[in-house]
């Protein structure tokens, strides 16, 4: 592998869509960083591809902090984030942070992820590599509503995990609109992007009725396959020049495609912003690198404040 290799770390990739496009970027001579939640399957994807693999579940915050850890210690930047982890819960579970599943799991693991990778993101800009966030959102954010004074839905009716799931990834959205705005105007040239990859059949939402009748009833035929739902990933965390500005929301490779209102509430952003900082044990606003330092380690010790 040539030493100006891309590094790529891509969560949720032990199966589906995460490891079709962790294949592609290895096959493209890129140092593909594999992490899943299933050990098993996470090692023989990366075995198969020839890629590092690292397991994280993301019902435990501490696992990512864990897993952010090892990643600067073995790698000095990272110029491809992709967050694709996380997934439709059906019944309403808390986590061992106290923390619903659903919010946990698509907003605030990648949050905690992204924001304690980022020194190694910026100095992948500062060496001219591509230096991208990429984070799966969905469609389906057009039907959830994000109430910050209730950010795990306990108010809100579960409906099979529907409303949460739409509204994480309004979360996600949001997310992403925030880091780029933060990004350009504190000049890391880091640039994000959120996706909605399309109605895929892998293994999502295997807990959930709906999705269980419809696979039954098409014989599994009514979505995409994991190949085509990677396409735009892939696209992504490609070394081009994307046609849209830092921030943008992509429906599959249409740049700008329809998101919420809420999306487009710059108040909402920076306030999603400063709670899902509240709530992983961060900071708000991140320091000037003074030197070695372990952000994982960081954020556990604010987290137990």
């Amino acid at each position: 592998m040539s030493e100006n290799a891309r590094t790529v770390v891509i969560t949720g990739a032990s199966s589906g869509i995460g490891a079709v496009a962790a294949q592609h970027f290895a096959e493209q001579g890129d140092r593909v960083v594999v992490v899943g939640r299933n050990a098993e399957r996470t090692k023989a994807v990366a075995d198969r591809i020839g890629a590092e693999h690292l397991l994280a579940d993301y019902a435990r915050l501490d696992d990512v902090r864990a897993l952010a850890t090892a990643i600067l210690d073995r790698h000095e930047r990272v110029d491809v984030l992709l967050n694709n982890a996380g997934g439709l819960v059906s019944k309403r579970t808390i986590t061992v942070d106290g923390h619903d599943l659903t919010m946990q799991s698509n907003h605030l693991a990648p949050y905690l992820l992204t924001r304690l990778l980022l020194p190694a993101l910026e100095r992948s800009a500062q060496g001219g590599g591509t230096a991208r966030v990429v984070s799966t959102a969905s469609a389906a954010n057009l039907v959830g509503h994000l109430d910050l004074s209730d950010l795990d839905g306990s108010r809100k009716r579960w409906n099979g995990g529907w409303r949460a799931y739409g509204t994480s990834k309004l979360a996600v959205i949001l997310f992403i609109r925030e880091f780029a705005r933060r990004a350009a105007a504190e000049g890391t040239g880091v640039d994000a992007f959120s996706v909605h990859p399309g109605a895929v059949v892998t293994g999502f939402g295997r807990s959930s009725a709906f999705i269980r009748i419809a696979t039954t009833l098409s014989g599994g035929r009514w979505g995409a396959t994991a190949e085509v739902g990677a396409a735009p990933l892939i696209a992504l965390g490609s070394p081009t020049p994307m046609p849209a500005a830092s921030g943008a929301y992509f429906d599959r490779m249409r740049p700008n495609g329809r998101i919420a209102r809420q999306a487009h509430d710059e108040h909402l952003q920076r306030g999603l912003w400063a709670e899902s900082a509240r709530l992983t044990g961060l900071p708000e606003d991140d320091s000037p690198a003074s030197g070695p330092h372990d952000p994982a380690a960081e954020s556990a010790g604010q987290a137990g404040k």
